[in-house]
Parts: C-alpha cells; structure tokens; sequence
C-alpha cells in the first residue's frame, strides 16, 4: 500500500487541534507575561484574564469561580482529588477521617485513576471495584450495595475515553449525597461534549482538561464544591488561593478560558452533526467488514467516538496501515498506546483478549467531513482485508 497524501484526523479523545479562534486569543496574549500574583500593573493585568478564564469557565458548568482550581492536566486534577486519601491520616479527626478509609471506582477508568488508587492500596486504604456490563455501563443499584460506613469516596469517570460510554453520574451522585460520602467524577472526556450542570448533579469534584476541547495542552481544572474537604497535592506557594502551588500558566488558562466559550457556542450543533457522521461510519463499516463488533453503549455515549472490534485482525497493524494512507486513529488511551496489553476497559466489559487486541477507536472532531468518513471506510475496508489475509497466512502457512 503506498502512502497516501491525504490525512484525518481521528484521534479527537487524544487531543484536539486548537481552535483557529483560541489560537488567535492566545497570540494576542502573549503580551500578557506578568506574574499573575505580583502586584504591579503587568501582574494586575495577567490577573485580570487568568480570572476572567476562571469565570467564563465556572459558568459553563454551572460554578462559582472560586470552585475552580487551574491544574496541569486532568491526571493532575484526579491524582488531587485522590491525594485526599493520602491526607486522611493527618487530617485531625474530621469526618472525612474514617478507621481504614475505603473508596470505591470503576475498572474501565482512565490509568491516571487506577495507577493512584493501586498507589492507595499499597498505603493501606481500601480500594474497591465496582464492574460494568458489556457496554461499560455501571450499575447505581450495586454501586449503592457497595457503600459502607468506612466508604469517603466515589469516583465514577463521566465518559469513557476509549467506548465513549456515558454514565448515569445524576444517579451516582444522590446515591453518594445519600450515603454520605464523597462523588469525583473524571469528567475529561465530557466537559464541553456533552452538557454537565453542578447545580444539577452534585458532584464535589469534576475534573477536566482544555485540551479535549480545541484548547491548549498544560492547562486542565477542578471543580471543588464550596465545602468540600480538600488537600493540597502541590505544595510551595499562595496561588489558587493556597491550592495548587506554582505560577498560573498564564496563557494556557486565557486559551482554556476562550476554548470553554466556543464550546458554548459550537458544543450542541457539533454533537448533532458528529452524532450523524457516527451513523455514517458505523453504517459503512457493517456494509463492507464482516464479522466486527461494536463496542460501548449503543445510545449512552459519545457522539464522535466509535469503538470496534475487527474478528481475525490485530488493532496495531490496523493503526499502522491506516496510519500510512493518512489516517490517524488509536487503539485505546493515548496514555497506554505504549502497552502490548489488550484494552483494560474492554477486558473489564467482558471481552475476550484476542477480540480485544483487534479494536480501534475513531474519535472525530469539529473539523471531520462525510468525505473524511467516505474515505476511511474506503481505506479501512482494504486494511481490514489486506491484515486478515496476512494474518492468515502467519496462522497455516498459506493465503485464503
């Protein structure tokens, strides 16, 4: 297969591309270099759109501005919350301060989340595992069965970045509130895809990450509910009013701030059409792939994101040859495409490793045309073919 000149982009739940008008945002203040926290006008006025950000950003999900916390990341944002656990030792006997704390989590969350609680575990705090269905989908009635006296916290990821399943987080959330204890969601992969309002759903922390909606990579946030217990992950300075020590990034959070804007703009109509070109694709690929299997919830997800299995295929050469006709696609989460293991999230839903190790995930973007789904299907019908007939002869020795 020669190379082909054309590309597209479909690695959207990795990164986004900047949005042209970010960009322009984010050219236009560089001239704001001053520390946000000196007192001269050059500081003043860096401080002045570090907490415009703050606001634009508080209101699209419903927040007060001094529930954000600018992070680095969403890794970030959940190792925070997560360091609580670390803190309860020595947080002087208040209530989040239980004999042998326990919290609860799902196995299909993001490896930032599960690597920090394999981290807890081996501190002493008990970390339990709630499992999901074939869909990825977590079931409240048992999730509430699992609770106990001992149980500070919850932590459900809103969206799934690799099946793009979506979770009933309003129902996870009165069952937290009812049981008293404590609800995060990684919500990194929703904020700006799909509506979340904190006045509706109590949460008391979300996480989420400017660079999966069209904004700059460095800068992510927390949502900490006024009241809510909190421990400094980061130590060594005032910033975030004590919260995270280390100069604001200044730039990154003004493009972070002006990405959350056009989310409110652009979110509700790019959902719609997305969702068509998804119907489009999955359309395409059941009339020219036999035996593949799509993976995630079939209506509780994620409009751009397509997850499929492809029998007698292997996920890696798919990338790479789909990679060299211009097409760029993952096989799961881009913090884990350096692992051989089969997919942890389709593992936990149920799957067979073999049919694991043969899925891709396509997840488009703003800029996505049916021409670009016209194409894929194209290329991706010949891939499919070319690597199940290499597959094929590894097996027996001779070509079908």
């Amino acid at each position: 297969m020669k190379s082909a000149k054309r590309k597209v982009y479909l690695d959207h739940n990795a990164t986004t591309p900047l949005h042209p008008e970010v960009q322009k945002t984010m050219r236009l203040a560089m001239k704001n270099f001053g520390n946000p926290s000196s007192l001269h006008a050059f500081g003043r006025a860096a401080r002045t759109k570090v907490e415009g950000a703050r606001e634009t950003i508080a209101e699209f999900i419903g927040a007060s501005p001094e529930e954000i916390v600018f992070v680095g990341s969403g890794s970030e944002a959940n190792n925070t919350v997560f360091n609580l656990l670390s803190c309860a030792s020595r947080c002087g006997g208040t209530a989040f301060c239980k004999v042998t704390p326990e919290i609860i989590t799902t196995r299909i969350e993001h490896p930032c989340v599960l690597e920090t609680a394999a981290c807890l575990e081996e501190k002493g705090i008990i970390v339990k595992y709630l499992d999901v269905d074939k869909d990825g989908k977590v079931d409240p009635g048992k999730l509430e069965s699992m609770i106990g006296e001992k149980t500070v916290l919850v932590s459900v990821m809103t969206a799934n970045n690799e099946i793009g399943t979506i979770q009933d987080v309003a129902a996870i959330a009165a069952i937290c509130r009812r049981k008293n204890c404590l609800f995060h969601s990684d919500a990194v992969q929703a904020v700006g895809k799909i509506p979340l309002d904190v006045r509706r759903i109590p949460f008391d922390y979300l996480s989420f990450s400017a660079h999966k909606i069209y904004g700059p990579k460095g800068v992510g946030a927390l949502y900490v509910r006024k009241g809510a217990p909190f421990c400094s992950f980061i130590h060594g300075g005032h910033q975030e009013k004590g919260r995270r020590a280390g100069t604001e990034n200044t730039l990154g959070i003004i493009g972070f701030g002006r990405a959350v804007e056009l989310r409110a703009i652009e979110m509700a109509d790019e959902a719609r059409r997305l969702l068509g070109l998804k119907e489009r694709l999955k359309a395409g690929i059941v009339k020219n792939i036999p035996d593949i299997i799509f993976n995630g919830h079939p209506t509780d997800a994620l409009s751009g994101t397509v997850n499929v299995s492809f029998g007698g295929a292997e996920g890696e050469a798919i990338l790479l040859y789909l990679d060299l006709q211009g097409i760029a696609v993952s096989t799961g989460s881009a913090c884990a495409s350096g692992s051989l293991d089969p997919s942890h999230v389709l593992i936990a839903c149920g799957m067979p490793a073999p049919q694991a190790h043969g899925s891709i995930r396509i997840s488009m973007g703003r800029d996505t045309t049916k021409d670009d789904i016209d194409y894929v299907v194209r290329q991706l019908t010949e891939v499919i073919r070319r690597v199940r007939s290499i597959s094929a002869v590894t097996n027996t020795g001779v070509e079908k």
